[in-house]
C-alpha cells in the first residue's frame, strides 16, 4: 500500500489532518480520547469529530476546542509528555509526536535566533498544538500508514497577514516557511493562512518522499479532512491511499552538453561520479552548435546528491552549466544478487546472478559481469560463452 497526502488543494493544519485520517479509517472515539487526555495536562480541551460537507465536499472536521493558551517550554512539554500513560499510546506514537514537536522547536529557534531551551510554545496554545499532534500521531500509527510509503505533494500557503505576538507577518509564518525547507510548495490561492507550522510539522514527518505529482497509483480510498475557514472551494486535506504495480523511485537527473572534451577526460569524469554516489551515468553521441560532434552527458542521482555532482561536472569539464531535472519518477522491480554453482566444461564454478522481481515472479536473470569475467580469463573461456552457459543453467537461454 502507498499513501499520498495532497494538500495542494488548500494547505494542511493540525484538525484537517485529523479529519482526514479519521476519515481514511482512524477511531474517532479513541482518536477524541486521545486528543482530549493529553490536551488536559496542558488546558481544557473539548474535542468533536463528525461528517460535515465542505463546498459539496463530504469530509471529517475535527473541531477542537481549548479554554487555555499558555505558554510552556519546549523541554518542560517533551518531559510532561513523556509523563503521561495511555493503554493506546505506545512508544513508538509518542516518539514520532516528540518528533513533531522537536521540528516545531528546531524552526522557531532557527527563526529567532535562540537556543531549543528557551524556546516557548505560545503562537498556538499548547494544549491545541498537543491535542493536535497526539491525535494524529496515534490516527497515522493505528491506520499503519507509519509503515508504509508515503508521498507528499505540495502544500497551498495561502497569503496575506496574520496576527502573531511578534506583530503583523506576511503568511506563511516564518517557521512554516522553516519547517518547509527544500519541500516543493504553492503560494495561495487566497489571502488567509492555509499551512500552519502544526500542519508543516505533520507533514514533513510523515512523509517519506516528495513530488510535484502523483506517482502512478492504483486509487482504492480518497478521504477528505476539512478546514475551519469557509472558502470559495472546498477547504479540505485529501489523503489517497492504494497500491502501486511496481516498486516507484524518485531521483534527479543532471544534463549538460560538450563539444571540447576529450575521451579520456570524459572516461574520467564518469569514474568520478560513479565513486562519488550517481546512480547512473551515459554518454550519448549529439551534435551540438555550430554542427560540432559532441556528447550529451547524464546523471542519474538522488536529489541531494545534486549538488555535489554538478561541482564534479563543471570542474572535471569545464563545462558552463549544469541543468536539473528534479523529482524523476521511475518504477523499479525487486532485485537481488545470489550466488550459484555452475558447471563449465566439468569445473564448478561459483558465480553471482542478480535476479529481478514481479509479484514474485522472476522476470530476468542475468550473469554479474565481473564474476564471468573472471571465470573466462580462469578457463580460457570467450566470455560470450560464459554468459551463455550461465544463462542456460538459469533456465533462461541467451
Amino acid at each position: 500500500m502507498v499513501i499520498v497526502i495532497d494538500p495542494q488543494q488548500s494547505g494542511i493544519s493540525g484538525n484537517m489532518m485529523i479529519g482526514a485520517l479519521v476519515h481514511s479509517g482512524a477511531d474517532p472515539e479513541s482518536v477524541k480520547d486521545i486528543m482530549e487526555y493529553y490536551g488536559s495536562h496542558f488546558g481544557e480541551v473539548n474535542v468533536t469529530i463528525g461528517l460535515i460537507k465542505k463546498s459539496g465536499i463530504k469530509s471529517v472536521f475535527a473541531d477542537v476546542q481549548c479554554s487555555d493558551h499558555n505558554s510552556i517550554a519546549y523541554n518542560d512539554l517533551i518531559e510532561t509528555l513523556d509523563g503521561i500513560n495511555h493503554e493506546k499510546v505506545t512508544p513508538d506514537i509518542l516518539e514520532f509526536a516528540k518528533k513533531v514537536f522537536k521540528t516545531l522547536a528546531l524552526a522557531e529557534s532557527h527563526v529567532h535566533g535562540i537556543g531549543l531551551d528557551k524556546i516557548h510554545f505560545h503562537e498556538v496554545g499548547a494544549a491545541d498544538a498537543v491535542a493536535d499532534i497526539m491525535g494524529s500521531s496515534y490516527a497515522f500509527h493505528e491506520l499503519g500508514f507509519a509503515a508504509k510509503k508515503v508521498y507528499g505533494l505540495p502544500p497551498a500557503l495561502g497569503g496575506g497577514r496574520i496576527k502573531t505576538r511578534h506583530g503583523n507577518l506576511s503568511v506563511p509564518a516564518p517557521a512554516t516557511l522553516e519547517i518547509l525547507k527544500n519541500v516543493p510548495v504553492i503560494g495561495g490561492p487566497v489571502n488567509y493562512e492555509l499551512t500552519t507550522p502544526t500542519g508543516a510539522a505533520l507533514l514533513v514527518n510523515m512523509v517519506d518522499e516528495f513530488t510535484d505529482f502523483y506517482p502512478v497509483i492504483i486509487n482504492q480510498n480518497v478521504s477528505y479532512g476539512a478546514g475551519k475557514l469557509d472558502l470559495e472551494f472546498p477547504n479540505v486535506l485529501r489523503i489517497v491511499t492504494g497500491t502501486t504495480p511496481l516498486p516507484i523511485d524518485t531521483i534527479s537527473i543532471l544534463e549538460t552538453n560538450l563539444d571540447d572534451v576529450t575521451g579520456e577526460i570524459l572516461g574520467h569524469t564518469v569514474d568520478r561520479l560513479m565513486e562519488e554516489g550517481a546512480l547512473d551515468v551515459t554518454i550519448i553521441p549529439t551534435i551540438a552548435k555550430k554542427n560540432r560532434p559532441g556528447h550529451l552527458l547524464r546523471v542519474i542521482t538522488k536529489l541531494d546528491m545534486c549538488d555535489v555532482l554538478s561541482e564534479i561536472i563543471i570542474r572535471e569539464t569545464g563545462t558552463l552549466g549544469v541543468r536539473i531535472i528534479p523529482y524523476v519518477h521511475r518504477n523499479i522491480v525487486k532485485r537481488e544478487v545470489i550466488p550459484l554453482k555452475i558447471d563449465f566444461n566439468g569445473q564448478v564454478k561459483t558465480v553471482r546472478v542478480k535476479v529481478a522481481e514481479i509479484d514474485g515472479e522472476i522476470v530476468n536473470v542475468t550473469a554479474e559481469y565481473e564474476d564471468a569475467r573472471k571465470v573466462s580469463n580462469q578457463m580460457d573461456i570467450p566470455l560470450k560463452d560464459v554468459i551463455r552457459i550461465i544463462n542456460q543453467k538459469t533456465n533462461l537461454g541467451e
